[in-house]
């Protein structure tokens, strides 16, 4: 039980489609709802129209630190409860997650500019899915009895919470990023300080109160909103937090690296893993592959369809196809619009990147068969046209870094031994796809190619959150692997403890 009661007063205004957050008490810090310490705030702003949807608290170093400490004194009981309490904990949140699911949505569509219909519910009944799977996995953490070389002797090895964790959250997946670590570490015993991406805080505020709502003792749980450069800079650099657990940027995630060296690490950065079709593979399976892999989230996903590999044999009739498709089927509009597919991009930066990389690489001889502008009549300049380009070269830019937009970057190739080198060029190594009807083809690519994780026959953006998902070693896309008991293992370590018997 806990040694004191969880505060729930003073929570934040609720966030609904109309109700914003304007009390700027977004910071949740042992147990009290409360304001920067310097009064510091920050707008949210809706992508798809640029209004402003919510004023918060924009927390710094001093916060973090406050955050922290709660954290460090509430790791010493919260890790002794038992797996079941923990367990009953996570399923109280994903209960109110659940009955909540409709202003969640809303929230996450506002917010993150992502389509209500077409993809935020689904990822609230995700974010459902990872607090109950932990809360079943809570209670599945087993240990050792290997055997001693003294027969008097009896060795117990048992899998305990490291402590304090400290989770650094990007914003194209507001609620299934910080989900797939926030969930684990509490379910292993750890407490966690969040921090998460200051563009889309606001949704980040609606999922942390249905996490208080579970009634956890004060500073198991703690949020700070506020920029990463302070916030998830202190957090990294504490000596406090043993493990950062980090999504987004590999740039990003080497600062964070280099900040909390000596530390746990749990990375997972970007990914230019391509999709590749071979001359034997179901071209329709492809090309609706393909459309989710490129377009779902407007392509703003570290397992996005970032390049497309396409066999010369069958390339024009893929191309036809694909075309044909899109421009059918890809709805770009008002993401609150039950028929829109594809929303907007999150903000400027990337948006800008887009229209960049797009633009280089037609200089650079690429050809464009749709899209390739901003769509600002459907309200705002971050509305991206569905592009499709071919004829990419490893010269462009679009071939070699994230694009982290709604586009398909086409190349031909002559064989699966091309492709191959092409993936082993690559930095990346986070996930890659291949299509073939020959599974046996399909198994031994899979095998070779130089990723963390490969799906046959299947897309890029396709994933199940129980497997481990994580970067090859050596590559830009991280360290570790998340998904289900995957990270809890990599969120506890291993205490020996020893008993002689005589």
């Amino acid at each position: 039980m806990p040694s004191k009661p969880a505060v729930h007063a003073t929570a934040p205004v609720p966030v609904t489609a109309t109700v914003p957050v304007t009390s700027a008490r977004t910071l949740f810090i042992d147990g009290v709802w409360q304001a920067a310490s310097d009064g510091a705030t920050f707008e949210a702003e809706s992508p798809a129209t640029g209004r402003v949807i919510g004023v918060l608290a924009g927390g710094g170093r001093a916060n973090a630190a406050e955050a922290i400490d709660a954290a460090a004194h509430a790791a010493r009981t919260w890790g002794r409860t038992s797996p079941f309490e923990r367990a009953a904990a996570l399923e109280r949140i994903a209960t109110t997650i659940e009955q909540r699911r409709d202003g969640l949505a809303r929230a996450l569509t506002e917010d993150q500019g992502k389509p209500l219909h077409a993809e935020a519910y689904g990822e609230v009944d995700e974010l459902i899915l990872y607090f109950r799977m932990a809360a079943a996995d809570a209670t599945r953490i087993e240990g050792l009895l290997p055997p001693s070389v003294d027969p008097a002797k009896r060795v117990l090895v048992y899998r305990v919470p490291k402590g304090v964790v400290g989770v650094i959250t990007p914003w194209n997946w507001p609620y299934t990023m910080p989900a797939e670590l926030i969930a684990p570490a509490l379910a292993a015993g750890n407490t966690v300080v969040w921090n998460p991406a200051r563009l889309t805080s606001l949704c980040s505020v609606a999922l942390a109160d249905c996490i208080v709502e579970a009634g956890l003792p004060n500073g198991v749980f703690n949020l700070v909103t506020g920029p990463g450069d302070e916030v998830g800079d202190e957090i990294a650099g504490d000596p406090r937090v043993a493990v950062v657990a980090f999504i987004g940027s590999t740039r990003t995630g080497h600062r964070i690296a280099e900040r909390a060296a000596g530390k746990e690490l749990l990375l997972e950065m970007g990914g230019n893993g391509p999709l590749v079709v071979l001359d034997d593979a179901d071209l329709e399976a492809a090309v609706r592959a393909t459309i989710t892999a490129c377009f779902l989230n407007a392509g703003q996903s570290c397992t996005a369809g970032e390049r497309v590999l396409v066999d010369r044999s069958i390339h024009d009739a893929y191309l036809e196809l694909l075309v044909d498709t899109v421009a059918r089927e890809v709805r770009l509009g008002d993401p609150l619009d039950g028929a829109t597919t594809m929303g907007p991009l999150n903000n400027e930066r990337t948006a800008g990147k887009t229209e960049h990389q797009v633009a280089e690489a037609i200089e650079r001889g690429a050809t464009l068969h749709h899209g390739g502008r901003r769509a600002p009549q459907h309200g705002s300049a971050l509305f991206f046209q569905p592009t499709i380009l071919d004829r990419v070269t490893e010269s462009m830019e679009i071939a070699r870094e994230e694009t982290f937009g709604p586009v398909v970057p086409i190349t031909a190739i002559d064989s699966e031994a091309e492709a191959l080198a092409l993936i082993e060029s690559s930095n990346y190594g986070l996930l890659t796809a291949v299509f073939t009807r020959d599974l046996g083809r399909g198994l031994r690519f899979a095998e070779s190619a130089r990723a963390g994780w490969v799906n046959i026959n299947e897309g890029t953006n396709y994933w199940e959150s129980h497997l481990p998902f994580g970067g090859r070693a050596g590559s830009q896309s991280g360290l570790g692997r998340v998904g289900g008991r995957f990270a809890i293992e990599r969120l506890t370590e291993l205490k020996t403890i020893v008993v002689n018997l005589a």
